[in-house]
């Protein structure tokens, strides 16, 4: 504005407080071609400073910012030059040209500024964006490395061949690669905050916070809410050191666990020189099985319609593989003085054979009802839990390019989590099976029986106390039983007769209830169980209610990878007195849901031994209502190449 600037040390200048180096990262022409003597000073060596700034003299006094001669930026309160970040981009031998530009962020906040970065790639090739990113950060500070690089054909330039900032692409901000979906209830709120903050429809589970355009401001936002949503109080260090949704959530996890005093001993592989006992989820599916032992209440039938040059072969060394890197899939259950034992049959040296039935000869209706009532079948055969197998595959040929694969297995020892896990490395080891190539998959470190000894060995003492006791606590003067006005008196002994119905919420009102978990810091899990809990209030007259819910159980990364059953129950008491607002509601449903999952070590049959409610073959203890949410995504593993694979919808029971 024609105000002399004052001078510090010689080579440096200060503006508004903030020191200014001379030799912007090593171009000391910028700062001495900004500094000129002072006309309108009668001081001698007087001098003036060209920021750079674009203005005019309004009519009324006012100095009015129009803009920058150069292409200096401001980024969060820091002068940028993006011709340096240019220059480091350029550096790299795969990149030819490279600009960077300022654009608004995502998250439409007013001091939300963000670098992009656009490189045009040279012949040898073009590194992929994240490699860029990563060395940017480790050469430039953190403000300074664009949130975004964008790989383009050309630099759009005017006639006159400058570059014509303009005409760029605007960023995708938050593109994604490789969508992992969070996997616990943590990683749902905590994609949920960064998706507000970042202002992206949805983050991934191995997304990066900084990668997706995030930044120190931001990830203040990000602590600040991590704290109201979770009870967790983070220092912002820890969002640079766990960068990802997934390492966050594990290190706010800790921290909860820390609270309720456990701490858990390391899980490690243990003697196989004899039996193994059975983890308290397998005893009680095992006691259940003595009661009916030709039921198949308890099966996991997932058929799939494949179409495609399926090489059957190649899907039965496949299965071997599969066979021989989970222990549970050869595991069988010896009776033991009244209760039972796990037996790990040894792994089979040749190759699976997989059954196959022949239907193509049959007309086409035929076909498919005779296919139908073959999966409905399978689905409905026992297993023998003593002598087994208990996963079995069964093939029926519709045509010589179409088949259903008709896969059983019975839960004691799979869950939901666990089909993921199989059905993606079923597919790869097929893959590999077809190039003649000897699988790549890692070996498991830990087998599902080392997680029985585990789990057995660490539920005792204090440990075992503190958890009971909180449970005991958490469930004292809850209702035994939810009153529901049902058309016909309960039987005295509880049968799985029952039906399905189908309710399709339109995509538009499930996206709504997406917004309201986000803006409350709730999974959509929560606020559904909200929704229910008011149905269910209504109905009962009751404001006091107990569902259950099935929680994935697995607590540890090295449990992660295995099949197994590891899935937990947990009873969740929710309080509807008072009245409350749908929101308070949510907010109640999320306290006391995060409260259990951080005490979700203690075995649902281990809580109802302890806990002693009254007991009646007519209903379930504890509670009769069983509340999930199904998103194990199984069925988006993407299959082998050259093969399509869908869901086969056979007309199976009811349940």
């Amino acid at each position: 504005a024609g105000a002399p600037l004052p001078v510090g040390v010689p080579g440096e200048l200060y503006l508004g407080g903030v020191q200014v180096a001379r030799g912007y990262l090593g171009r000391p022409e910028l700062t001495a071609e900004r500094f000129v003597p002072d006309a309108y000073s009668g001081e001698a060596g007087a001098r003036l400073y060209r920021t750079g700034d674009r203005a005019r003299w309004r009519v009324e006094g006012v100095l009015e910012f129009r803009g920058r001669v150069d292409q200096q930026v401001k980024i969060r309160g820091f002068r940028v030059e993006p011709g340096e970040i240019e220059s480091v981009l350029v550096e790299d031998p795969a990149v030819r040209e490279a600009v960077v530009v300022a654009h608004e962020g995502a998250s439409g906040l007013p001091d939300d500024r963000r670098l992009v970065g656009y490189v045009v790639a040279a012949e040898d090739g073009m590194p992929s964006a994240a490699e860029l990113w990563e060395k940017l950060h480790r050469r430039l500070p953190e403000y300074m490395a664009p949130s975004v690089i964008v790989v383009v054909d050309a630099i759009p330039r005017t006639p006159s061949g400058k570059v014509d900032r303009r005409s760029l692409p605007a960023p995708e901000w938050g593109a994604e690669t490789g969508y992992v979906a969070p996997r616990t209830a943590t990683e749902e709120v905590l994609a949920g905050i960064w998706a507000e903050v970042l202002g992206l429809e949805r983050v991934g589970a191995h997304d990066s916070f900084f990668e997706r355009g995030g930044h120190s401001l931001l990830a203040t936002r990000v602590v600040s809410r991590v704290a109201a949503s979770l009870g967790v109080e983070l220092p912002l260090r820890a969002l640079f050191e766990a960068q990802t949704v997934a390492e966050l959530a594990a290190r706010i996890d800790t921290a909860r666990r820390a609270g309720s005093g456990l701490a858990l001993p390391p899980l490690v592989a243990v003697d196989r020189s004899g039996p193994l006992p059975l983890s308290f989820a397998q005893e009680r599916l095992w006691f259940l099985h003595q009661m009916d032992p030709q039921g198949a209440g308890y099966n996991m039938s997932f058929p799939s319609r494949v179409i495609g040059p399926l090489d059957v072969r190649a899907l039965g060394r496949a299965l071997g593989a599969l066979v021989r890197r989970h222990e549970s899939l050869r595991t069988t259950f010896r009776p033991v003085d009244g209760g039972a034992v796990q037996v790990v049959c040894a792994a089979p040296a040749a190759p699976g054979r997989i059954p196959l039935a022949d239907l193509s000869g049959l007309a086409p209706e035929a076909r498919e009802r005779e296919a139908r009532r073959l999966a409905e079948e399978d689905a409905e055969r026992p297993f023998d839990l003593h002598y087994g197998p208990l996963l079995r595959l069964v093939l029926l040929r519709l045509r010589a390019d179409e088949h259903v694969m008709l896969l059983c297995m019975h839960h004691i020892v799979s869950d939901g989590w666990s089909m993921g896990v199989l059905f993606r490395e079923l597919y790869a080891l097929y893959a590999a099976s077809l190039r003649g190539e000897a699988p790549r998959l890692p070996a498991p470190g830990v087998q599902y029986g080392d997680f029985a000894v585990w789990q057995r060995g660490w539920l005792a003492g204090d440990l075992l106390r503190r958890q009971l006791d909180w449970w005991r606590g958490r469930l004292a003067g809850a209702p035994p039983i939810l009153e529901l006005p049902v058309d016909r008196p309960r039987p005295a002994v509880a049968s799985s007769r029952g039906a399905s119905v189908l309710l399709r919420v339109p995509a538009d009102e499930l996206r709504a209830l997406r917004v309201v978990g986000r803006r409350e810091g709730a999974t959509l899990y929560m606020v559904l169980r909200a929704a229910a809990d008011v149905l269910l209030s209504r109905w009962s007259g009751q404001e006091d209610l107990v569902v259950g819910s099935p929680i994935a159980g697995r607590t540890r990364v090295e449990l992660e990878g295995l099949i197994g059953f590891f899935v937990n129950t947990l009873a969740l008491r929710t309080d509807l007195s008072g009245d409350p607002t749908f929101r308070e509601l949510v907010g109640r449903v999320r306290e006391t849901t995060l409260e259990a999952y951080a005490h979700q070590d203690l075995p649902f049959e281990r809580l109802v031994e302890e806990v002693a409610p009254e007991r009646s073959l007519s209903h379930t203890p504890l509670f009769q209502v069983m509340f999930a949410v199904q998103n194990a995504r199984d069925g988006t593993v993407p299959p082998p190449p050259g093969l399509h694979v869908e869901r086969f919808h056979a007309a199976t029971r009811a349940s």
